[in-house]
């Protein structure tokens, strides 16, 4: 059983990694979002940061924010951008209490390599999470492999100094 998971790890790394190789500003989802060529249902938007619902919400308030500068994902970003992930969540903070979300059940973060279906850095603001499912408990299971918190993120950024 272990060997099969492994194996469909490395599959869905590679797939990804390949992705992620073809992926550029001109395709990227997030990107035609930004500019107003796809649809999507925008809570906020300055210069520098946009939020929208997910199209795959993880529970009942699911709210994506989305730097405009195309960055690939978590693992691209270092000290020079912690001020844009704070902004990013106080951004998630700020829709998800307007939408009247419980601000203390709540979970925040970003999916990492191979595991962003999107390749263009975006933020996670889930609320509430104790009405996620168990599979979406999983997929948003925070400090894993696959997906991470803000705290540690920015940890990880700050030792790049």
């Amino acid at each position: 059983m272990m060997r099969n998971l492994n194996l469909v790890v490395r599959l869905f790394a590679f797939s990804g990694s390949f992705q992620s190789r073809k992926m550029s500003s001109e395709n990227c989802l997030f990107c035609k979002i930004i500019t107003g060529s796809s649809p999507a249902k925008i809570c906020f938007q300055d210069e520098e940061i946009i939020a929208f619902h997910d199209i795959k919400p993880a529970s009942k308030n699911h709210i994506l924010v989305v730097p405009k500068q195309h960055i690939d994902n978590v693992n691209a970003l270092d000290a020079s951008n912690i001020s844009l992930v704070e902004k990013m969540v106080d951004c998630g903070k700020s829709v998800l209490g307007e939408l009247q979300a419980d601000i203390s059940d709540v979970r925040f973060g970003f999916h990492r390599p191979p595991f962003n279906s999107i390749k263009h850095l975006h933020l996670h603001c889930i609320s509430p999470m104790s009405q996620m499912s168990f599979t979406q408990n999983l997929i948003f299971r925070p400090n894993t492999w696959w997906f991470t918190t803000v705290d540690r993120a920015l940890d990880m950024m700050k030792s790049k100094i």
